[in-house]
């Protein structure tokens, strides 16, 4: 059966920029008018204005969300000789980030309701680290999809522990644990600034914040080869700057995305009647949480079916993430698994799968999708 329209994208970064074309365009047009490219001006004012919205003192901005995890932990002095522990339902880059660290990633397993870090076993390993690893000294949940993980018997484990949490924000711009932000909970927080983020780039970008200033402080200078004076190293540091074009753009991008969110909420909802009756059920939020909806995951054993008939229908789908990090060739066999062996993370890879969700989508594309949902 042919499509009855053209095929509508799973996501569509395009979509975002020409929304926002003349205003982007404008700070395009500052930054370069400027003649500063690097740690200049609009740096420095996305900077403050994310940490204002974010309702924190401090944030840095950094080449990507990868490195502003890194930049946390070399921060915060966890390398090597250090266990991190956090997921293998997540991007890759969680776990890259930790080894970039030197540290040693603990991977555990999730809840399979909303796929976020199963906080039981955060607390049993805490209690009872696994024999043969470095001591634990991070953890690292991450609010996937856009959801809060369950926040409360964490920080209270990590408390107990001492183990510092950080939090990877990376889909979760704007969400909300207890009527508080997302990012305001840990010691630290990272955010990925990629192009499909809730808050994207047009190009590789990240943001890292905290309320503890001295760490901040130290993290600004790792980020540029530990200068605290320009040419003298007084860290160890490394190279992972935000550009001034990316912080121009973003800061155009910054003044909508509590909007944005509130389109994507919308949207979700439509998805959620439309799902009624037909065997699939809308994803399940936490009780007293804000979900943003970086992505609408739905869970079917027959995933690979359900997919093509969307396609059919001229739907385009994705997968967060088919293969967990875990039974990936470059760790598997090699990274440490908590008790539950991440047995319901290869679960839920093998049945999620993702919706078109970005807040451009026109009504008429919603219906298209809920369309094609209620004839599955």
């Amino acid at each position: 059966m042919n499509a009855p329209h053209a095929m509508l994208p799973f996501a569509d970064p395009g979509a975002g920029y020409r929304a926002l074309q003349p205003e982007i365009d404008a700070a395009v047009a500052r930054a370069l008018a400027s003649g500063w490219y690097i740690l200049g001006a609009e740096g420095e004012a996305f900077e403050r204005e994310f940490a204002e919205w974010l309702g924190l003192p401090r944030a840095v901005g950094c080449a990507n969300g990868t490195d502003a995890l890194m930049l946390i932990l070399r921060g915060m002095g966890i390398g090597p000789g250090c266990t991190v522990a956090t997921v293998s339902h997540t991007a890759v880059a969680t776990v890259a980030a930790i080894e970039m660290a030197g540290a040693t990633p603990l991977l555990l397993d999730i809840d399979p309701e909303t796929y976020t870090m199963d906080a039981d076993e955060l607390a049993a390993v805490l209690e009872e680290p696994p024999p043969g690893l470095p001591p634990i000294r991070a953890a690292i949940p991450v609010h996937i999809y856009g959801q809060a993980c369950d926040l409360g018997p964490m920080l209270e484990a990590c408390r107990a522990a001492d183990v510092r949490l950080i939090e990877d924000c990376a889909q979760a711009h704007g969400a909300a644990w207890q009527g508080q932000r997302l990012g305001t909970l840990g010691e630290a927080a990272a955010f990925s600034l990629y192009p499909t983020k809730n808050l994207g780039a047009l190009g590789d970008g990240g943001i890292l914040a905290t309320a503890d200033a001295e760490l901040a402080d130290r993290i600004a200078a790792i980020r540029q080869y530990g200068w605290k004076r320009r040419y003298i190293s007084d860290l160890v540091g490394v190279n992972s700057r935000l550009d001034e074009l990316q912080a121009a753009i973003l800061r155009v991008k910054l003044q909508y995305l509590d909007a944005q969110n509130a389109r994507r909420q919308q949207i979700a909802a439509a998805y959620d009647a439309a799902l009624a009756g037909t065997g699939l059920t809308p994803p399940v939020r936490r009780p007293g949480c804000e979900h943003v909806f970086h992505l609408y995951v739905l869970r079917h054993p027959e995933r690979d079916a359900i997919m093509a008939a969307l396609k059919a229908q001229g739907i385009g789908t994705g997968i967060h993430y088919p293969v967990p990090v875990h039974e990936q060739s470059a760790y598997e066999g090699r990274v440490a698994l908590g008790p539950a062996d991440c047995d319901e993370t290869s679960r839920a890879a093998r049945e999620v799968f993702s919706l078109p969700m970005y807040p451009e989508l026109t009504d008429e594309q919603v219906e298209r999708v809920c369309t094609a949902l209620r004839a599955l």
